[in-house]
């Protein structure tokens, strides 16, 4: 498999879990627990304000496509950790860099996005120990398990996919935009629609869905129809 985002992840566990051998080229993506401290993950990141930072939080404007962070749905809701895949018997390797042939070429950062992954959980899992603390809200201690698994692998920058016995790749590796239809000079160098709030300079022609619109959560269930009823106050103004 290429791509350790969310999505990857989930498809990835589903795999090995059937029995299925499975190598995943890693990325940066961070990692958070599906519980912490009494409540759900996403309970305490509503309260943390994290959906609702706006663009202009945002280190750069590429940083908007970074993947949503590993956990899982499965069963109620489940953490997913990178290092726990390397001990089920997952193959973790780094980015590919290029094919030639049935070789696969990794880049040897594997080590890199585990550190990553790490650090993004011990960052919100921080976030909200200072929550609780600030608030005085009623929460149980918790440490969160300490998995070094990835880190010990052997560094793999070659795969012989004949040899290794890989029939078939999963590419969890995203959406490319296709605004085609939009025949305006209105993308930025990312292709990204130039907008302020799903609004472009063009009167009659709006965004709405996409990830980091205005919010995070513009591009979430959570978040999409806060943008939507938004423009479409604005259509029914007209």
């Amino acid at each position: 498999m290429v791509g350790s985002a969310q999505s990857g992840c989930q498809i990835a566990q589903e795999l090995y879990q059937s029995g299925r051998r499975v190598c995943l080229c890693i990325g940066g993506t961070g990692r958070v627990p599906r519980r912490y401290r009494g409540k759900d993950i996403f309970d305490w990141l509503l309260e943390l304000g994290f959906f609702d930072r706006t663009v202009d939080d945002l280190p750069s404007p590429q940083a908007k496509f970074a993947g949503n962070p590993h956990v899982s749905g499965r069963d109620g809701g489940q953490s997913l950790n990178l290092h726990q895949f390397a001990r089920d018997g997952v193959v973790l390797l780094g980015h590919l860099r290029g094919v030639s042939g049935e070789t696969i070429h990794v880049a040897p950062d594997r080590k890199e996005s585990l550190a990553k992954a790490d650090a993004f959980e011990r960052e919100i899992s921080g976030l909200i120990d200072t929550l609780i603390e600030q608030t005085g809200v009623q929460a149980p201690a918790e440490d969160l398990p300490v998995l070094r698994d990835g880190y010990d692998a052997d560094e793999i920058t070659e795969l012989d996919l004949s040899a290794a016995g890989i029939t078939s790749i999963i590419w969890a590796t995203g959406y490319a935009f296709d605004f085609s239809m939009v025949k305006l000079p209105i993308f930025d160098a990312d292709g990204y629609p130039i907008q302020k709030r799903g609004f472009t300079e063009y009167p009659g022609l709006f965004f709405v869905g996409m990830p980091w619109l205005y919010r995070q959560k513009s591009g979430l269930l959570v978040g999409v129809g806060e943008d939507a009823d938004f423009v479409a106050a604005a259509i029914a103004e007209r």
